[in-house]
């Protein structure tokens, strides 16, 4: 296989919009939190500070591999509602989390989390496996998102005064 072309099929674009019936506040408060990541959601399976701007991951979906990952801060800006990370390690690229507010029925605080990422997998076997693998890596990630929504969704309910 031609280099260049493995490694287009090793990129990877990901997008994800979740609603939630919480202030963007809160939602905000939550997701910068990552080293709680592991108590609520599920792929998360390990998070370690190294320092005030970064930290390790061990995250995994449904597939039987997990990433290794290196995030650095890039920018925390809680006032525009942004999250933004450079990713190092198993996957080398950059994700970033925007949180909006948005009108829900009843005029209810409700909130956008718009999740975008950008990354090249740098995994020897997912590398080798980008072509006919690159569908199922897809739905791993779909999954691991739907999940998190999910858990995130719980979290805010179960305790909706907590920030």
């Amino acid at each position: 296989m031609d280099q260049s072309r493995g490694d287009r099929w090793s990129r990877y674009r990901f997008r994800s919009v979740w609603d939630l019936d919480a202030p963007p506040a809160r939602v905000y408060a939550v997701l910068e939190r990552v080293g709680e990541y592991p108590r609520w959601w599920p792929q998360f399976r390990r998070v370690e500070a190294v320092d005030g701007r970064s930290g390790t991951a061990l995250v995994r979906s449904v597939l039987p591999y997990a990433l290794h990952v290196t995030a650095t801060e890039l920018l925390r800006d809680p006032r525009r509602g942004v999250l933004e990370v450079a990713l190092h390690g198993d996957i080398e690229g950059w994700a970033r989390w925007t949180v909006r507010p948005r009108r829900g029925p009843g005029g209810g605080a409700r909130t956008r989390a718009l999740y975008e990422q950008e990354v090249e997998v740098r995994l020897p076997l997912l590398r080798r496996l980008a072509v006919p693998g690159r569908p199922l890596f897809r739905l791993n990630h779909t999954l691991m998102m739907r999940a998190g929504r999910q858990a995130l969704a719980a979290r805010l309910a179960a305790s909706p005064e907590a920030v």
